[in-house]
Protein backbone atom coordinates (compact mmCIF):
# COMPACT_ATOMS: atom_id res chain seq x y z
CA UNK A 1 0.00 0.00 0.00
CA UNK A 2 1.15 3.56 -0.94
CA UNK A 3 1.89 6.22 2.01
CA UNK A 4 -1.24 7.30 3.04
CA UNK A 5 -0.94 10.50 4.88
CA UNK A 6 -4.90 10.98 5.24
CA UNK A 7 -8.26 9.31 5.16
CA UNK A 8 -11.84 10.52 4.52
CA UNK A 9 -14.66 9.02 5.76
CA UNK A 10 -18.69 9.13 5.04
CA UNK A 11 -20.60 8.89 8.17
CA UNK A 12 -23.75 6.82 7.27
CA UNK A 13 -23.56 2.99 5.79
CA UNK A 14 -19.53 3.49 5.93
CA UNK A 15 -18.70 4.23 9.50
CA UNK A 16 -22.02 4.19 11.18
CA UNK A 17 -23.96 0.61 10.12
CA UNK A 18 -27.38 1.99 9.15
CA UNK A 19 -29.24 -1.04 10.59
CA UNK A 20 -27.67 -0.99 14.38
CA UNK A 21 -27.54 3.03 13.37
CA UNK A 22 -24.10 2.70 15.52
CA UNK A 23 -19.99 2.26 14.74
CA UNK A 24 -18.52 -0.81 15.91
CA UNK A 25 -15.88 -1.11 18.66
CA UNK A 26 -13.62 -2.67 15.22
CA UNK A 27 -14.12 0.87 13.60
CA UNK A 28 -13.55 3.02 16.51
CA UNK A 29 -10.27 1.16 17.30
CA UNK A 30 -9.55 1.14 13.03
CA UNK A 31 -9.70 4.82 13.98
CA UNK A 32 -7.78 4.81 17.01
CA UNK A 33 -4.69 2.58 15.29
CA UNK A 34 -4.45 4.88 12.04
CA UNK A 35 -4.56 8.80 14.52
CA UNK A 36 -1.55 6.36 16.46
CA UNK A 37 0.35 5.83 12.93
CA UNK A 38 0.05 9.52 12.37
CA UNK A 39 -2.05 9.47 9.26
CA UNK A 40 -4.66 12.16 9.65
CA UNK A 41 -8.68 11.14 9.81
CA UNK A 42 -11.19 13.79 8.04
CA UNK A 43 -14.78 13.11 8.24
CA UNK A 44 -16.47 13.60 4.37
CA UNK A 45 -20.48 14.20 5.27
CA UNK A 46 -23.53 15.75 4.16
CA UNK A 47 -24.35 16.64 7.73
CA UNK A 48 -24.29 19.44 9.13
CA UNK A 49 -21.57 20.48 11.98
CA UNK A 50 -24.31 20.25 14.92
CA UNK A 51 -25.06 16.81 13.87
CA UNK A 52 -21.77 15.21 12.93
CA UNK A 53 -21.58 11.98 15.56
CA UNK A 54 -19.13 12.01 18.49
CA UNK A 55 -17.51 8.87 18.64
CA UNK A 56 -15.64 8.28 22.31
CA UNK A 57 -11.49 8.93 22.28
CA UNK A 58 -11.67 9.90 18.73
CA UNK A 59 -10.53 13.21 17.44
CA UNK A 60 -11.12 13.79 14.07
CA UNK A 61 -8.50 16.22 11.79
CA UNK A 62 -10.72 17.87 9.80
CA UNK A 63 -14.40 17.91 8.87
CA UNK A 64 -16.00 18.14 5.37
CA UNK A 65 -19.91 18.78 6.17
CA UNK A 66 -22.88 19.52 3.84
CA UNK A 67 -21.08 17.87 1.40
CA UNK A 68 -18.12 20.06 1.02
CA UNK A 69 -20.05 23.43 1.25
CA UNK A 70 -17.95 24.13 4.68
CA UNK A 71 -15.05 22.34 5.79
CA UNK A 72 -12.93 22.66 9.09
CA UNK A 73 -10.48 21.95 11.99
CA UNK A 74 -10.46 23.16 14.85
CA UNK A 75 -8.56 26.04 14.41
CA UNK A 76 -9.77 27.27 10.44
CA UNK A 77 -13.15 27.63 8.44
CA UNK A 78 -11.00 25.57 6.01
CA UNK A 79 -13.59 26.21 2.93
CA UNK A 80 -16.59 28.38 3.12
CA UNK A 81 -19.17 28.17 -0.14
CA UNK A 82 -22.70 29.11 0.67
CA UNK A 83 -25.44 28.94 -1.75
CA UNK A 84 -26.38 32.64 -3.44
CA UNK A 85 -29.42 33.60 -1.76
CA UNK A 86 -31.29 33.93 -4.95
CA UNK A 87 -31.12 30.26 -5.74
CA UNK A 88 -32.22 29.73 -2.16
CA UNK A 89 -35.24 31.75 -2.63
CA UNK A 90 -36.31 29.91 -5.55
CA UNK A 91 -35.71 26.22 -4.14
CA UNK A 92 -38.26 26.91 -1.70
CA UNK A 93 -40.40 28.42 -4.04
CA UNK A 94 -40.47 25.47 -6.42
CA UNK A 95 -40.50 23.35 -3.44
CA UNK A 96 -43.64 24.87 -2.13
CA UNK A 97 -45.07 24.09 -5.78
CA UNK A 98 -44.84 20.84 -5.46
CA UNK A 99 -46.09 20.46 -1.47
CA UNK A 100 -42.61 19.88 -0.67
CA UNK A 101 -41.39 21.35 3.06
CA UNK A 102 -37.76 21.95 2.87
CA UNK A 103 -35.01 21.82 5.79
CA UNK A 104 -32.12 24.70 5.15
CA UNK A 105 -28.60 24.48 7.05
CA UNK A 106 -26.76 27.72 8.42
CA UNK A 107 -23.52 26.84 10.04
CA UNK A 108 -24.91 26.76 13.26
CA UNK A 109 -28.39 25.55 12.51
CA UNK A 110 -30.81 23.65 10.64
CA UNK A 111 -34.53 24.56 10.46
CA UNK A 112 -37.26 23.42 8.43
CA UNK A 113 -40.52 25.35 7.01
CA UNK A 114 -42.83 21.80 7.73
CA UNK A 115 -42.08 18.07 7.12
CA UNK A 116 -43.61 15.08 5.38
CA UNK A 117 -43.10 11.41 5.46
CA UNK A 118 -39.93 11.85 3.09
CA UNK A 119 -38.25 14.12 5.08
CA UNK A 120 -38.77 12.64 8.19
CA UNK A 121 -37.68 9.23 7.39
CA UNK A 122 -34.81 11.15 5.76
CA UNK A 123 -33.72 12.90 9.60
CA UNK A 124 -34.40 9.65 10.94
CA UNK A 125 -31.16 8.12 9.59
CA UNK A 126 -29.27 10.46 11.42
CA UNK A 127 -31.61 9.58 14.57
CA UNK A 128 -32.49 12.95 14.46
CA UNK A 129 -36.10 14.81 14.20
CA UNK A 130 -36.56 17.51 11.13
CA UNK A 131 -36.13 20.58 13.09
CA UNK A 132 -39.44 22.71 12.29
CA UNK A 133 -39.40 26.12 13.52
CA UNK A 134 -40.75 29.45 13.66
CA UNK A 135 -37.83 30.91 13.00
CA UNK A 136 -37.22 29.49 9.57
CA UNK A 137 -37.51 33.15 7.63
CA UNK A 138 -34.62 34.54 10.39
CA UNK A 139 -31.95 31.73 9.19
CA UNK A 140 -33.38 32.19 5.66
CA UNK A 141 -31.31 35.55 6.43
CA UNK A 142 -28.29 34.21 6.70
CA UNK A 143 -25.52 31.85 4.19
CA UNK A 144 -27.47 28.81 3.82
CA UNK A 145 -24.87 25.88 3.07
CA UNK A 146 -27.53 23.04 1.97
CA UNK A 147 -30.93 22.30 1.43
CA UNK A 148 -32.87 19.30 2.49
CA UNK A 149 -36.04 17.74 1.03
CA UNK A 150 -37.56 14.71 0.09
CA UNK A 151 -37.74 14.31 -3.72
CA UNK A 152 -37.60 11.58 -6.17
CA UNK A 153 -35.71 11.76 -9.56
CA UNK A 154 -38.74 12.64 -11.47
CA UNK A 155 -39.32 15.76 -9.27
CA UNK A 156 -35.70 16.64 -9.54
CA UNK A 157 -36.02 19.74 -12.55
CA UNK A 158 -39.28 20.90 -10.67
CA UNK A 159 -36.99 21.24 -7.53
CA UNK A 160 -34.10 23.11 -9.94
CA UNK A 161 -36.30 24.55 -12.34
CA UNK A 162 -34.59 28.70 -13.06
CA UNK A 163 -32.07 28.07 -10.19
CA UNK A 164 -28.78 28.72 -11.56
CA UNK A 165 -25.94 27.85 -9.06
CA UNK A 166 -26.83 24.94 -7.05
CA UNK A 167 -27.15 21.31 -7.64
CA UNK A 168 -28.47 18.25 -6.89
CA UNK A 169 -26.53 15.54 -4.74
CA UNK A 170 -28.57 12.63 -3.32
CA UNK A 171 -27.50 9.13 -1.43
CA UNK A 172 -31.26 7.68 -0.63
CA UNK A 173 -33.74 8.11 -3.55
CA UNK A 174 -36.64 9.71 -1.91
CA UNK A 175 -34.40 12.90 -0.75
CA UNK A 176 -32.00 15.31 -1.53
CA UNK A 177 -29.27 17.80 -0.22
CA UNK A 178 -28.99 20.63 -2.56
CA UNK A 179 -25.71 21.69 -2.54
CA UNK A 180 -23.69 25.02 -4.29
CA UNK A 181 -23.32 23.82 -8.01
CA UNK A 182 -19.64 24.74 -7.73
CA UNK A 183 -19.56 22.00 -4.36
CA UNK A 184 -19.45 18.39 -3.40
CA UNK A 185 -17.00 16.48 -1.78
CA UNK A 186 -14.74 16.08 -4.28
CA UNK A 187 -13.62 20.22 -3.65
CA UNK A 188 -13.89 19.82 -0.29
CA UNK A 189 -11.05 17.04 -0.24
CA UNK A 190 -9.38 19.28 -2.93
CA UNK A 191 -9.36 22.67 0.07
CA UNK A 192 -8.09 19.65 2.86
CA UNK A 193 -5.49 18.02 0.91
CA UNK A 194 -4.05 21.86 -0.33
CA UNK A 195 -4.21 23.07 3.66
CA UNK A 196 -2.18 20.16 4.85
CA UNK A 197 0.19 19.95 1.92
CA UNK A 198 -0.45 16.92 1.03
CA UNK A 199 -0.66 15.32 -2.55
CA UNK A 200 -3.78 13.67 -3.99
CA UNK A 201 -1.64 10.05 -4.32
CA UNK A 202 -1.46 9.66 -0.39
CA UNK A 203 -5.21 10.19 0.47
CA UNK A 204 -7.80 7.56 0.58
CA UNK A 205 -11.54 7.49 1.40
CA UNK A 206 -14.18 5.70 2.08
CA UNK A 207 -17.93 5.57 1.18
CA UNK A 208 -21.36 4.11 0.02
CA UNK A 209 -23.78 6.51 -1.63
CA UNK A 210 -24.05 8.66 -4.99
CA UNK A 211 -22.62 11.80 -3.22
CA UNK A 212 -19.72 9.86 -2.51
CA UNK A 213 -18.78 9.00 -5.75
CA UNK A 214 -17.22 12.33 -6.58
CA UNK A 215 -15.34 11.81 -3.26
CA UNK A 216 -14.22 8.40 -3.94
CA UNK A 217 -12.74 10.02 -7.70
CA UNK A 218 -11.17 12.67 -5.93
CA UNK A 219 -8.49 10.85 -3.86
CA UNK A 220 -5.67 8.70 -4.20
CA UNK A 221 -7.50 5.29 -3.51
CA UNK A 222 -11.17 5.17 -3.16
CA UNK A 223 -12.91 2.41 -1.42
CA UNK A 224 -16.25 1.53 -1.84
CA UNK A 225 -18.28 0.07 1.03
CA UNK A 226 -19.93 -3.94 0.33
CA UNK A 227 -23.05 -2.18 0.97
CA UNK A 228 -22.30 0.33 -1.43
CA UNK A 229 -24.76 1.12 -4.52
CA UNK A 230 -23.68 -0.45 -7.81
CA UNK A 231 -22.45 2.61 -9.36
CA UNK A 232 -20.19 3.51 -6.33
CA UNK A 233 -18.27 0.35 -6.57
CA UNK A 234 -17.82 0.76 -10.51
CA UNK A 235 -16.09 4.08 -9.62
CA UNK A 236 -14.18 3.08 -7.23
CA UNK A 237 -10.70 1.99 -6.98
CA UNK A 238 -11.29 -1.22 -4.71
CA UNK A 239 -14.06 -2.27 -2.42
CA UNK A 240 -14.06 -3.93 1.09
CA UNK A 241 -16.36 -5.39 3.38
CA UNK A 242 -19.89 -4.09 4.27
CA UNK A 243 -19.58 -2.01 6.96
CA UNK A 244 -21.83 -4.49 9.67
CA UNK A 245 -19.51 -6.33 8.66
CA UNK A 246 -15.96 -4.16 10.02
CA UNK A 247 -15.30 -3.54 6.07
CA UNK A 248 -13.07 -0.82 6.82
CA UNK A 249 -10.76 -2.46 9.96
CA UNK A 250 -10.55 -5.56 7.68
CA UNK A 251 -9.52 -3.62 4.50
CA UNK A 252 -6.79 -1.27 7.04
CA UNK A 253 -5.72 -4.44 8.52
CA UNK A 254 -5.38 -6.53 5.96
CA UNK A 255 -3.29 -3.33 3.76
CA UNK A 256 -0.79 -2.93 6.50
CA UNK A 257 -2.55 0.65 7.03
CA UNK A 258 -3.01 -0.32 11.16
Amino acid sequence: MKNVKIIFFDIDGTLIDMTRKAISDKTVETLLRLKERGVKICIATGRAPGSVPKFDGVDFDAFLTFNGSYCYNSNDAILSTPIPKVDVERMIENAARINRPVSIASKDRVVANGADEDLIQYFGFSKQAVPVSDDFDDVLNGEIYQIMMGGRKEEYDDILKCVENAKITAWWDRAVDIIPANSGKGKGIEAILEYYGIDRSESMAFGDGGNDIEMLQTVGTGVAMGNALDNVKEVADEVCGTSADDGIYHYCLENGLI
